[in-house]
């Protein structure tokens, strides 16, 4: 009988080591070019994750006596919140719409429904790459929240919650919290920093032109 755990998860560990070779690559090229002590810097990290990736093992997190999941073992922590000049339950109705999400999401390629609760996200990651899993709601409160988690074998382990709260002037505050631990681990956070991808900034930025757009446009879709 076939493990399909399994093999999701060796799916996982091979985007993951795609997503570190291509990074790797990137910074020695970065590194050799800068010179200087930040050029060396830039290019050791560089080949670490390099070889990490084509061999598949982690030799600092060996010498530390870690295993390599250990490294992601903390998840990283975002948080934002937006006010609409909408009504919440307007707001709710256009976010748990699912395939909208992606014109809010800059990181987002698309999300497809697979059933009411269950669904697939493709997401972009550093150097041109993505990554993609399934998700799950699991918490949904019609006008007032949407939760879910991504289910087993996610190449991005995360989960979040977008609260709709109704103000006294009739809009509506949006406040976002998501959770997730990054296919690299923790270096794999700092290289997605590196080139741009900072994940706070991204939510605050998405927020923002999310606002713009659906104050400014009619949201029936």
């Amino acid at each position: 009988m076939t493990n399909t755990n399994s093999g999701e998860q060796g799916k996982s560990m091979d985007q993951g080591r795609l997503i570190s070779g291509a990074a790797g690559g990137a910074l020695m090229l970065m590194g050799l070019r800068r010179r200087g002590i930040l050029g060396l810097g830039m290019a050791a990290v560089g080949g670490y994750l390099t070889y990490r990736a084509a061999t598949g093992n982690d030799p600092v997190m060996a010498a530390a006596g870690l295993s390599g999941n250990t490294a992601a073992a903390k998840p990283i922590f975002v948080e934002h919140s937006v006010v609409v000049d909408r009504p919440a339950q307007q707001v709710y109705d256009y976010w748990r719409k699912l395939e909208n999400l992606p014109r809010i999401m800059s990181h987002l390629e698309s999300v497809t429904v697979l059933d009411e609760r269950r669904s697939r996200w493709v997401a972009k990651a550093p150097l041109g790459t993505h990554v993609e899993w399934e998700a799950e709601i699991v918490n949904d409160k019609p006008g007032e929240r949407i939760g879910w988690h991504s289910l087993p074998g996610a190449t991005v382990d995360n989960a979040g919650s977008v609260q709709f709260e109704n103000l006294p002037n009739g809009g509506t505050r949006v406040h976002v919290a998501l959770s997730y631990r990054p296919p690299a681990g923790a270096l794999g956070a700092a290289v997605a920093k590196l080139f741009g991808e900072e994940p706070s900034q991204q939510i605050a930025e998405d927020l923002q032109k999310f606002k713009t757009t659906f104050e400014g446009a009619n949201p029936a879709n």
